[in-house]
């Protein structure tokens, strides 16, 4: 795969249409990193997806076909020989191996002020995190405190309610009691 970033290819999945009857699977996201041309072979990763890979049959950027897409660009990737169920908001599109699911990760988090909507986090506590287009429940565990108040950080262990796609400096924010709560980067992947 050619990327003119020296990175490879990343696209954290936005939005899934479904064309020509669902013979045709259609991406919508921006370009994290790397990136993709026509006929590049590249992999669905995420929960449910169990490693599919695909072939790039177009892309799209607005109204228009284009050959090859780049990091930052908002496009369309349409996939064939893909099932629709198998692809879903939240899921990212790779290069093969390029990235892996966990279900649990070591982060460090900083809370927002009690103004900004934060309240005391304690060890246990199920909160709502959004890593890239992906929103999942998951259970912290807090390292060497009983409790994280607005403000203040802390080191964590996450636990998923579902596989996400991964990878240690990936940022986050997380909600807590329905409000926001604060942030967090990804430190360390755990399985």
């Amino acid at each position: 795969m050619v990327e003119t970033t020296g990175k490879p290819f990343l696209m954290y999945v936005e939005d899934v249409f479904r064309l020509q009857q669902g013979r045709v699977v259609s991406l919508a996201g921006r370009i994290e990193r790397g990136s993709v041309r026509k006929g590049n072979e590249v992999e669905i990763v995420g929960a449910g997806s169990g490693r599919v890979t695909a072939c790039v049959v177009a892309i799209d950027q607005g109204h228009a076909r284009i050959d090859e897409a780049s990091a930052g660009m908002n496009v369309r990737v349409l996939l064939r020989g893909v099932a629709a169920e198998a692809v879903a908001r939240g899921q990212v599109l790779a290069t093969p191996g390029s990235i892996r699911s966990h279900a649990a990760f070591t982060a460090e988090i900083v809370l927002l002020s009690e103004e900004q909507g934060s309240a005391d986090v304690v060890c246990g506590d199920r909160l709502h995190f959004y890593i890239g287009a992906a929103a999942v429940w998951g259970t912290v565990t807090l390292h060497g405190v009983d409790t994280v108040r607005p403000l203040h950080g802390a080191t964590v262990t996450v636990s998923l309610e579902e596989l996400v796609a991964l990878e240690e400096g990936r940022s986050f924010a997380f909600r807590h009691h329905h409000r926001a709560a604060g942030s967090g980067t990804v430190t360390q992947l755990l399985c």
